[in-house]
């Protein structure tokens, strides 16, 4: 894999993921508890979120396929629902202004439920850790490659969440919604180039070219 994409998939991966907008979260989700419980909840959300993406990794595709829907299709469904959700992040209320209503009372709980899902798993990482491991295109080289990328992102959201309270105090929320509308827009890029991708491999764009004699 050459370094552009290496840096694409880091960039989309970490967009998805957003690591920085769950700090709120998982402020959220562990008032009032000791160090200790902090890193439990911190240790035990990354594990699940995880989990659920290397699931995705490893057994999305072969999920496709066995409903009978071609991976272009996802990709170009992908692709939309990627730029949708860009979208919210860009013009949209913050994702720790949406999530941070729902935490439970149950603090542990919580590692699950905001902390792990959705705020580290959500939709967007599930569907973006398909796109990049298209058996189709990419080696297993190329997919473990982006399995290591995925570990280094969640790595970086585990350390976010330990210093979780310093770090805030930095960047403060205004920091954190100017953070989120810029990876909404590179986000929005990604997708769009994941759709122009797949329609590539449908042969429309050449049909277009075709048509309009370019």
């Amino acid at each position: 894999m050459d370094p552009s994409a290496l840096l694409r998939d880091f960039v989309t991966l970490w967009v998805v993921v957003d690591p920085i907008g769950t700090i709120p979260i998982f402020l959220a989700a562990t008032a009032g508890l000791e160090a200790a419980q902090r890193r439990a909840v911190a240790f035990r959300g990354i594990l699940v979120a995880g989990a659920i993406l290397l699931f995705f990794l490893v057994f999305g595709q072969f999920l496709l396929e066995a409903m009978g829907i071609s991976l272009v299709s996802f990709q170009i469904a992908g692709g939309i629902v990627l730029l949708l959700f860009a979208l919210t992040m860009i013009f949209g209320q913050a994702k720790p202004a949406k999530e941070l209503a729902d935490v439970p009372v149950d603090h542990m709980q919580s590692a699950v439920f905001p902390v792990a899902i959705p705020s580290i798993a959500g939709p967007g990482a599930m569907l973006a850790i398909v796109l990049l491991t298209d058996n189709n295109r990419f080696s297993v080289t190329d997919q473990a490659t982006t399995a290591l990328l995925l570990g280094a992102v969640l790595l970086v959201t585990l350390v976010l969440m330990l210093l979780a309270a310093p770090v805030h105090k930095i960047i403060g929320s205004g920091g954190e919604n100017i953070i989120s509308r810029v990876m909404g827009m590179v986000l929005a890029a990604v997708a769009v180039d994941a759709v122009l991708n797949a329609f590539a491999n449908l042969g429309w764009i050449d049909q277009i070219r075709l048509a309009s004699g370019t």
